[in-house]
C-alpha cells in the first residue's frame, strides 16, 4: 500500500479542502513562466486569428491532434474567415471540408453556431461567456476556452490535458475519472489566480504543459517546472487508480464505414448512387447501419432514386 503523500511546507495535503487554495500561488508562477519560454506558435494563438479562429481551432481539436488539425484549420480560415461567410455555405459544404478529422458531427456543430453568430450576434462571436454557452454545439469546455483564450476572462478551462495536470500535481492521482465530476470543478475554481489576465494564461499554460510535458504516457518530469511540488510524484508515482486508458479500436468499427462512405460524398458534387456506396463496404448490414447513422445524425441527406448527398440545409 502507498503511503500518503506528504505535503510541502505551508501546504496541506493533497485531497484537503484547503489543498487547491493553498497550492495555486505556488503553481502559477512557474506554469506560466514555463509556457513563456516553451509554448508552440500555433496559428490560433496569434493575435489576427481572432476570437472565430480560437472558436474553430476549439472545434476541430477535440478528440484530434494538432498535427492534423493545422492544414485543415488554414484551410477553413481562408475559405471562411468570419462566421457569416460558412453561415452563407450549405452545413454539407461544412462537412466536406472537414476532410479526415473524424467525428464530422463537429462540422455541422461549428456551421450551426456560424449561424447563430450571424443571427442573433451580428455575425461576431460573443464576448459573454453565458451568450457563448448558449451558441448550438458549444458546451461547458469549448464557452470557457473561447472566453479565456479570445476574449482573455477568467474561467475553468478543463480540457483533459488540465485534468491530467491537476490529477497529478493537486490531487496525487496518475489518472483523472474518465468523465469530469463536480470535485475537478471546484478544484480547477480554486486554483484559478485572481487576476482576469493570468487566469486566462494559467488556463493556457496547464493546457500546454499537460500536452507535452504531463503526458498520459512516458510523462517528462525532469522537464516539469512543478515536479518538485507534484503530489503524485511525492508519493512515488502510485499505479493504484488504474492502468493508463486504451486508444479505441478503429478498425474494423462502424466508425471507419462512416468515415468511407461520407469520404465518397466529400468528393462527390453531385448525388451518390447506393451502388457507389455499397462498394466501399464488403459487409451489407454494418455498411447499412453506418449509412443510416449518417443520416439519423444529419450528415447524409437521402434523396428519392436511392440517390444520397451531403445536406444543403
Amino acid at each position: 500500500m502507498t503511503a500518503p503523500t506528504k505535503p510541502l511546507p505551508g501546504i496541506p495535503a493533497p485531497g484537503t479542502a484547503d489543498t487547491a487554495t493553498a497550492t495555486g500561488e505556488h503553481l502559477h508562477a512557474p506554469v506560466i513562466a514555463w509556457f513563456d519560454e516553451h509554448a508552440r506558435d500555433l496559428p490560433w494563438r496569434r493575435p489576427e486569428a481572432g476570437p472565430w479562429g480560437v472558436m474553430v481551432s476549439e472545434f476541430m481539436l477535440q478528440q484530434t491532434p494538432v498535427n492534423r488539425v493545422l492544414p485543415v484549420y488554414e484551410q477553413w480560415l481562408a475559405r471562411w474567415p468570419r462566421p457569416a461567410d460558412l453561415a452563407e455555405e450549405p452545413p454539407g459544404e461544412a462537412v466536406r471540408a472537414w476532410g479526415r478529422l473524424g467525428y464530422p458531427r463537429r462540422a455541422l456543430r461549428l456551421h450551426g453556431a456560424a449561424v447563430a453568430i450571424t443571427e442573433r450576434h451580428g455575425g461576431d462571436v460573443p464576448t459573454d461567456h453565458a451568450q457563448l454557452l448558449a451558441l448550438p454545439g458549444i458546451g461547458e469546455y469549448t464557452a470557457a476556452a473561447v472566453a479565456s483564450f479570445a476574449y482573455g476572462q477568467r474561467h475553468p478551462v478543463l480540457d483533459t490535458n488540465v485534468r491530467r495536470v491537476f490529477a497529478r500535481a493537486v490531487t496525487g492521482v496518475r489518472y483523472p475519472p474518465n468523465a469530469t465530476t463536480a470535485a475537478e470543478r471546484r478544484l480547477a475554481r480554486a486554483l484559478l489566480p485572481e487576476d482576469e489576465r493570468t487566469a486566462a494564461r494559467w488556463a493556457a499554460a496547464s493546457m500546454e504543459l499537460g500536452a507535452l510535458v504531463c503526458t498520459a504516457k512516458n510523462e517528462s518530469c525532469p522537464r516539469c517546472p512543478i515536479a518538485a511540488q507534484c503530489a503524485w510524484r511525492l508519493a512515488g508515482k502510485p499505479e493504484h487508480e488504474g492502468p493508463p486508458r486504451r486508444g479505441q479500436t478503429y478498425a474494423g468499427t462502424d466508425r471507419q464505414v462512416r468515415g468511407k462512405l461520407l469520404a465518397v460524398l466529400r468528393e462527390a458534387h453531385a448525388p451518390v448512387p447506393q451502388a457507389a456506396l455499397d462498394r466501399v463496404w464488403h459487409e451489407p448490414v454494418q455498411r447499412a447501419r453506418a449509412l443510416d447513422g449518417l443520416v439519423a445524425d444529419g450528415l447524409v441527406e437521402p434523396l428519392p432514386g436511392g440517390l444520397y448527398r451531403l445536406p444543403l440545409s
